[in-house]
């Protein structure tokens, strides 16, 4: 089996045990969105998109898994990697965002992918990248700590050096600069990841897709019937907006998909259900709210 046939065999079993997982504990059911690129498109491949929508525990909840292959690779691919600048690429990977109806309960992103690229002279290159990263609207520690834990432990096997180096990362970019804010309490994030070659990238990618259900799961079922009303609905949404403005301001996997001609529904799944802006917000100092701008929005060692 080849390197690219391989992957996407881990990959839509990856996806296919996530959305069985977490059907079982909304009560509702994945639609499937099976999809090909038109022959005349920029970019050419296929996808499965798999969404949940107005779910009892999760209000909207996508994961998608895709496969593209193009005759360029776009300048939001190659930051790192300038060498491969226009190279004809391959990109494949799953992709989540599930966004619960509980205010408690934290919206949760992962995301497991690989690239290669063919150079005009030389064999093909592959590199990888991904991570998982938590957004609470309300932040309790135990959970914090849980899903770091997880995080760490995946990623023990490839060096104590990855969790604290990918930590780091995703504590980097998952900040909304324009705000001078975190997205969230963090996780972990890794990109252009070749080190020891195909075998031991592919690995440690697995590792961590493998380790996502560990990671949210237990939270999910710990917040998701907690006691609610208006006020914690509308601080919700008013948190979702925030989440929006990085998918479409700084996430480069947003720009990737739609720079490279993209399908953008599937791409734009990540988005909330509803969401909420307002020009002057100020929370209540002590209160629940103020919580997670002063103990949650920081950058912390929860492990």
């Amino acid at each position: 089996m080849s390197h690219t046939a391989t992957v996407r065999e881990y990959l839509l079993g990856l996806q296919q045990r996530i959305t069985e997982a977490f059907a079982g504990v909304d009560g509702g059911t994945f639609l499937k969105d099976s999809w090909t690129k038109a022959k005349d498109e920029p970019l050419q491949g296929n996808g499965v998109t798999m969404i949940l929508e107005g779910g009892s525990v999760l209000e909207r909840a996508g994961c998608g898994f895709s496969h593209v292959t193009g005759p360029r690779l776009p300048g939001s691919a190659t930051q790192h990697r300038p060498d491969l600048a226009g190279a004809p690429f391959e990109a494949m990977g799953v992709s989540l965002v599930f966004h619960p109806r509980n205010p408690y309960a934290p919206t949760v992103h992962m995301n497991v992918r690989m690239l290669s690229a063919r150079p005009q002279q030389g064999e093909p290159v592959f590199w990888f990248g991904g991570g998982m990263d938590l957004t609470p609207c309300y932040g309790f520690e135990e959970d914090a700590v849980h899903f770091h834990t997880v995080c760490k432990n995946a990623l023990e096997p490839f060096g104590s050096d990855k969790y604290p180096r990918f930590k780091t990362w995703c504590d980097d970019y998952f900040f909304l600069k324009h705000r001078a804010e975190p997205r969230g309490i963090g996780g972990i994030f890794f990109d252009d990841f070749a080190e020891g070659g195909f075998e031991n990238g592919f690995a440690l990618m697995s590792s961590v897709g493998d380790a996502f259900t560990d990671a949210y799961l237990p939270i999910l079922n710990l917040r998701k019937n907690m006691p609610h009303g208006e006020r914690e609905r509308d601080f919700q949404l008013y948190r979702r907006g925030r989440y929006v403005e990085f998918n479409l301001v700084w996430d480069r996997g947003t720009h990737f998909g739609l720079q490279s001609g993209g399908r953008t529904e599937s791409i734009l799944m990540s988005m909330p259900p509803l969401a909420s802006w307002a020009y002057q917000r100020k929370t209540r100092p002590g209160s629940r709210e103020d919580d997670l701008y002063r103990k949650f929005l920081v950058r912390r060692d929860w492990v």
